[in-house]
């Protein structure tokens, strides 16, 4: 798999979650009532970037709108050296509110391999089975109305979303170049257990993908990168796309994106002018987890700065 020429990062963090957000606020929605999430972990947000530091952390391989299903559709994030095109079937390309059950799927991996490299604990395999109260709890989901069948809607998505990705050109004897192409769904496959007066669903069972398995259970060194967990709370898919672009580019420091090149990453359908003008909102309330964003003219257009906030966030929460 592609994913034996990658480093992946990743860690858990445990945080309390009972914070309630402005309800007017653009940026967050509410936390559900009574949800402090004690005995939950945060998942780390994975960077799976090749040695030039480059990876999809840094690209939109899901949807950012919720309006918009993308049935049947393609898109293409080009790269210096090669490309990632993603895949959507006839339910439409899984979003980056479904791609939460992913990074609950890492977590789960990672808790179940310290554990296991503890001697507290059998090795897991690729079979994960949650409660759908517990997916719920972990993404900061309200536990009722039509939820349930959400996540079964998402898991449909997940598996028929596929990523395909096209790397380097290498020369080989004889003055020849070569490239690898490589491909794999978001989840492989999935059950979902239901009661049968209702259709309720009650509990799934999720068979995550080789490349995500591998990379969290036989990587021997992973390096750790937090998501803070108001990431669950952030409403716009920008602003999620922004904040994941933030953590695997800017880290502990800083880093700069032309508003151009985030356009293309983010895999908008919108125009150029519109994405523009969401980003300068977001730099005029400057709330987002972690990290300032600043607006800087550049040679070829206005660039973002994404820069770590050194000082506990502050925005949203009342303090």
């Amino acid at each position: 798999m592609f994913l034996s020429e990658f480093n992946i990062q990743l860690v858990l963090e445990k945080y309390l979650m009972g914070i309630e957000k402005d309800p007017s606020s653009k940026t967050f929605r509410s936390a559900p009532s009574g949800q402090e999430q004690g005995d939950f972990f945060v998942p780390g947000l994975y960077d799976i970037a090749t040695k030039d530091n480059r990876g999809v952390m840094d690209v939109a391989v899901f949807r950012l709108s919720k309006k918009d299903k993308r049935a049947n559709d393609v898109m293409i994030h080009h790269l210096p050296d090669g490309y990632v095109r993603i895949t959507s079937g006839p339910d439409g390309m899984a979003s980056i509110w479904d791609y939460d059950i992913i990074l609950m799927g890492i977590s789960y991996l990672t808790e179940a391999m310290n554990k296991y490299r503890s001697g507290l604990g059998e090795k897991p395999g690729r079979i994960f089975s949650p409660q759908v109260s517990d997916i719920l709890k972990f993404c900061r989901q309200s536990d009722g109305g039509r939820q349930y069948e959400a996540v079964e809607s998402a898991l449909r998505r997940l598996k028929q979303t596929s990523l395909e990705i096209v790397r380097g050109e290498k020369k080989i004897r004889g003055g020849r170049t070569i490239r690898e192409t490589t491909g794999s769904g978001l989840i492989n496959d999935y059950k979902t257990i239901s009661y049968e007066d209702t259709g309720r669903v009650m509990a799934v069972e999720i068979e995550l993908p080789n490349w995500l398995y591998s990379a969290v259970v036989e990587s021997e060194n992973p390096e750790v990168l937090t998501v803070h967990p108001d990431y669950f709370l952030l409403k716009p898919g920008l602003g999620r796309f922004l904040y994941r672009l933030a953590r695997v580019a800017a880290g502990k420091n800083e880093a700069k994106w032309s508003f151009r090149l985030i356009y293309e990453r983010s895999g908008s359908q919108g125009t150029f002018k519109r994405c523009s003008y969401e980003l300068r909102e977001f730099v005029k309330r400057n709330d987002l987890p972690e990290y300032d964003l600043h607006e800087e003219s550049g040679r070829d257009g206005p660039l973002l700065i994404m820069r770590y906030r050194l000082e506990k966030h502050h925005s949203s929460l009342g303090s």
